[in-house]
């Protein structure tokens, strides 16, 4: 969701600050673009990296709790204990069920309990920075495709209309699908999503004007 927000408000701000600098369709549609794979080359880039340290510290982590396990077992098993206390449990029941849960499998109770890590939740940077990258891709297409289904005879203003009347309808929904998801209400973070998408829009018309005035 965040990936393609990005990739619609980036890039239909880019192409409506370069139609309102008075460009060409040709030079418009070449910005589009370029801000489409920039911005998911970047998300990518950005994820895998991020992802990839998280991952480090994640294997660094693992590598510790086995050393532990295989040269303080009682202190582990001391450690997991009071973590089931503190959930709740007496002290032999917690003991006892640490105890077993060692016995069946040590680490992995360790990383659950003590890490958080699983293998669901393990850090995957390629997985990362693929998804990245075809979000903000799939949310960026949409202003470009629009803009490069306008014809390049009609007015300017026009071609401001048409890209900024998609992108907020698709930030809409964006918005939407996005707080069903988190099973949150629906007005509140659309709005949030849309105000917020029409007033960077806004702006990046408002500079590629000045500036397309300053350079004419």
């Amino acid at each position: 969701m965040l990936g393609a927000n990005d990739g619609i408000i980036s890039t239909a701000a880019l192409i409506l600050g370069v139609t309102a600098s008075n460009a060409t369709h040709g030079v418009i549609l070449t910005a589009g673009m370029a801000g489409l794979s920039a911005g998911a080359l970047s998300m990518a880039m950005g994820e895998y990296v991020s992802v990839s340290s998280q991952r480090d510290t994640e294997r660094a982590d693992i590598a510790k709790e086995i050393w532990e396990l295989e040269n303080v077992p009682d202190r582990e098993l001391t450690e997991l204990t009071a973590i089931y206390m503190e959930k709740g449990l007496g002290h032999d029941l917690a003991h006892d069920v640490a105890l077993q849960l060692t016995a069946k499998d040590a680490l992995r109770n360790h990383l659950i309990e003590e890490l958080g890590i699983t293998e669901e939740t393990v850090a995957r940077p390629f997985q990362a920075a693929w998804t990245s990258m075809v979000s903000f891709a799939t949310g960026a297409a949409l202003p470009l495709v629009a803009t490069a289904l306008v014809s390049d005879t009609v007015s300017v203003g026009f071609r401001l209309a048409i890209t900024f009347a998609i992108a907020v309808v698709a930030l809409f929904a964006l918005g939407i699908a996005g707080a069903k998801a988190g099973g949150a209400k629906v007005l509140a973070p659309t709005l949030r999503v849309v105000v917020g998408g029409v007033l960077a829009m806004g702006i990046t018309m408002a500079i590629g004007k000045l500036f397309g005035a300053a350079v004419g």
